[in-house]
């Protein structure tokens, strides 16, 4: 579920041994499945742990993570990497704001999972967003462009060269095609 690495483990094991005897950590998510999710690691004294929590054991301690937050941990990585930055603590938790769905769920929320946790990200950069407004009977994916792709010029090779080719190679003899429903208007809120 959760990787803590080497590193980060003997990193931990540094901090623990400066608080009171029996701390452990916890690995948590403020705000999951929303876009404002925030991970993060904090100190877990005796007294911190409830009953409804899930114990990883590691070594020389315990990292416990809340119920609400578990099935968004999902895949999460903690490591400890030093470079000539120096060094820090980096949590990834590509599931943070979406619930990772299973292999066998529908073939809408399955596009959605991916459009929300590869597609956005990329995105992100550009202060766009695309969501799924639905999939035809065709098995074509209907997209609704947001941010700063509304009235991009270059939407077009965004939606062809990039998501398209994604989604048909990630659900390939599921979809085909990808179409933009999106009522592109220039102006302030546009990237470009």
């Amino acid at each position: 579920m959760i990787t803590i690495s080497e590193n980060a483990q003997q990193h931990f094991v540094k901090l623990l041994a400066q608080q009171p005897e029996g701390t452990n950590i916890r690995v948590f998510v403020v705000n999951p499945g929303t876009p404002n999710a925030e991970c993060g690691v904090s100190y877990c004294p005796p007294e911190a742990v409830e009953a409804s929590d899930t114990e990883i054991k590691l070594g020389m301690f315990s990292a416990y993570v809340d119920e609400l937050s578990l099935p968004f941990l999902a895949d999460a990585e903690i490591d400890f990497v030093t470079d000539k930055m120096g060094s820090q603590l980096t949590l990834k938790a590509p599931n943070a704001k979406v619930r990772k769905v299973s292999d066998d769920a529908p073939l809408m929320e399955r596009v959605d999972y991916v459009i929300q946790t590869q597609v956005n990200p990329q995105l992100a950069g550009h202060g766009g967003h695309v969501s799924l407004s639905e999939i035809t009977e065709d098995g074509v994916a209907i997209l609704q462009f947001g941010g700063g792709c509304n009235g991009c010029s270059m939407v077009d090779v965004t939606l062809k060269e990039g998501i398209e080719k994604q989604l048909l190679a990630e659900f390939e003899g599921e979809l085909k095609g990808v179409r933009d429903v999106t009522e592109h208007a220039r102006g302030d809120h546009s990237y470009y």
